[in-house]
């Protein structure tokens, strides 16, 4: 009887044990990013089909509920499909629907959030109660953190961020921007030229979009942008965009504005491929902010 239980239980096992190593094996693909959607010349077909990857990410997570490389996917997944797919869109559409507009940005508000939460999850598994210990003790709790976190950190941050600068009426989010801040300088610290430049892309908002009482400083967000080129070889587009859009208006500086999104547009996508999307979305917003010019500006 024994060995009959045994018998009948090792295909079980083995099917366990399988279906994990799939699991697993399919994960760390995924944490390594998604070039074939960085390639795509086709945002539409993008924005459709990426609901679809990240519910299976989800489903993949049931299974291996710590996997590091799936919930750096998921918290990835989710800031770039709330932002490029869902804020953004919110802008275009508002002077058409206003509701819709509304709508949007509270989706994107809860893809944030949930790109947030996976992104804390990837880091806990590694450093337990990281956000507490950062809460109390944020020397120590930093040094814990390696190179292998900077991925996780970066997206962690910036979907925070993200998520507050969509809601600034959010008083228990903001509350930890220091919080957000610290993990950026951490994954700076380790790594700068992480993302192409992505680190330096982070700080252009952070620095630009901020009053100088709060630690913001037009000069440091104009530093970060010609890093973050520099870093990219100039492949990449969105921090001229960022820095016209977050820096140029507040200073009311049309000629800027219009010379860096012109810069922008000429760029050709095709020529990096492996930031061509990123380059397409960034330059569809580098149009529609130059057909907002005469609202953008007070002359």
């Amino acid at each position: 009887m024994l060995r009959l239980i045994l018998v009948a239980l090792v295909p079980l096992a083995l099917g366990g044990c399988i279906k994990s190593m799939a699991v697993n094996a399919l994960g760390d693909a995924l944490a390594q990013g998604g070039g074939t959607y960085a390639r795509d010349d086709d945002p539409d077909l993008v924005a459709a089909a990426t609901p679809f990857g990240l519910k299976t990410i989800e489903s993949l997570l049931d299974a291996e509920p710590e996997h590091r490389g799936l919930l750096l996917a998921a918290a990835r997944g989710f800031t770039q499909y709330g932002y490029a797919f869902t804020q953004v869109e919110a802008d275009y559409v508002e002077d058409a629907d206003f509701d819709e507009a509304q709508h949007l940005r509270r989706r994107a508000k809860r893809l944030y959030a949930r790109a947030r939460a996976y992104g804390v999850r990837g880091l806990e598994v590694e450093h337990e109660d990281l956000i507490e210990r950062l809460r109390s003790d944020r020397k120590d709790a930093l040094s814990d953190l390696e190179d292998e976190d900077v991925p996780l950190l970066y997206w962690t941050a910036t979907a925070w961020a993200a998520g507050v600068a969509l809601d600034k009426d959010d008083v228990e989010l903001a509350a930890d921007l220091d919080l957000v801040e610290a993990m950026i300088d951490r994954a700076f610290a380790l790594e700068p030229t992480y993302g192409a430049g992505a680190l330096h892309d982070f700080y252009v908002a952070w620095y630009g979009g901020r009053p100088k009482a709060a630690g913001g400083s037009d000069d440091k967000a104009r530093h970060h942008m010609e890093q973050s080129l520099e870093v990219s070889k100039g492949q990449r587009v969105a921090p001229l965009v960022s820095f016209a859009e977050i820096v140029s208006v507040k200073r009311q500086n049309k000629a800027e504005f219009t010379e860096l999104l012109q810069r922008a547009l000429a760029f050709d996508a095709d020529s990096a491929p492996p930031h061509r999307l990123a380059n397409l979305v960034a330059q569809k917003r580098a149009r529609w902010l130059l057909a907002q010019v005469d609202d953008l500006f007070l002359e």
